[in-house]
C-alpha cells in the first residue's frame, strides 16, 4: 500500500502552504507546527515531511528550532528539506531530530557534495528532491530552473545508489487539481525499485487511491489535509 506522508511547510516558525511555490500566495494554517505534528501522530501517521521554506529561499536552514520542537514532541519519522547547502546545514538537520533529509538544489549545483553525503550518511537517510516545472528540475525554492531533464537527472543518481526520490510537479502544488500521475508512472516504469514519493496536487482520497493503484510507493500531501479535502478515517479503513 502507498505510504501516506503529511507535510508541514514552515515560514517564520508557522505552518503554511504556498500555491505553486509562490511566497506571496501564503496561507497560514497554524502558529504551532509541533501541535499539528502531535495531531498527525494521534491520527495514525508515522511519517512527516517538513520543509523549511525560509531556508529554501535563504539558502541555509532557518527553522531549526521549529524542527526540534516537532521531533521532540512526537515519535514521527521526520524527513526535512529546505536550505540544506553545506555540511553544517545537514548536520543541523540531523542534530535537531530529522531521520532523513531531502536534498534538491545541491544535487544539481554541487553533485560531488551530494554524492559525498549519500556515501557518508547512507542512501536510507538521503532523499533526492526532484522538483519539476515543464519537465525541467527547479532549484533554490523553485525560483530557478536548472535546465536538467528529469529522467536523466534521476538516472545519474540512481546509478550512484539513490533509493528515495521526492518528485514535485510545481505547476500542481497547492492547486488541489490532482497529482501528475502520468509523470510518476513514467518514473516508476524507468526505475521500478525506487521509493518514489509523489508530491503536488493531491486534492482528494481518490487521488491517493489512484496513485496507489498505479504502484506509486508514497505520497506527500498538505493543503488537501488542512482544508479537509482528505477523509482520514476512510483512508484508514482502506489501509488497515
Amino acid at each position: 500500500m502507498i505510504e501516506l506522508i503529511p507535510a508541514i511547510d514552515l515560514i517564520g516558525g508557522q505552518c503554511v502552504r504556498l500555491t505553486q511555490g509562490d511566497y506571496a500566495a501564503k496561507t497560514v494554517y497554524s502558529t504551532d507546527p509541533a501541535q499539528i505534528a502531535r495531531q498527525l501522530e494521534r491520527q495514525g501517521f508515522r511519517r512527516l515531511h517538513v520543509v523549511d521554506l525560509d531556508g529554501a529561499k535563504s539558502k541555509h536552514i532557518v527553522n531549526a528550532a521549529t524542527l526540534k520542537a516537532i521531533t521532540s514532541a512526537t515519535s514521527l519519522v521526520v524527513d526535512f528539506g529546505g536550505g540544506i547547502k553545506t555540511d553544517a546545514d545537514i548536520e543541523t538537520a540531523f542534530d535537531n531530530g530529522a531521520a532523513m533529509v531531502t536534498i534538491g538544489s545541491v544535487a544539481v549545483t554541487s553533485p560531488d557534495l551530494f554524492t559525498r553525503w549519500l556515501q557518508k550518511y547512507s542512501p536510507d537517510r538521503i532523499i533526492l528532491g526532484a522538483d519539476v516545472r515543464n519537465g525541467k528540475v527547479s532549484i533554490n525554492g523553485w525560483k530557478e530552473d536548472s535546465g536538467e531533464d528529469l529522467l536523466p537527472f534521476l538516472s545519474r543518481y540512481v546509478e550512484q545508489g539513490v533509493r528515495h526520490v521526492l518528485c514535485t510537479d510545481i505547476s500542481r502544488d497547492g492547486m488541489l487539481s490532482g497529482p501528475a500521475a502520468e509523470l510518476y508512472s513514467q518514473v516508476m516504469a524507468a526505475y521500478p525499485t525506487l521509493h518514489l514519493i509523489a508530491s503536488g496536487g493531491v486534492g482528494s482520497n481518490a487521488d491517493i487511491i489512484d496513485l496507489n493503484r498505479r504502484g506509486i510507493p508514497a505520497v506527500v500531501f498538505g493543503k488537501a489535509y488542512y482544508e479537509g479535502k482528505i477523509d482520514i478515517e476512510q483512508l484508514r479503513q482502506l489501509w488497515d
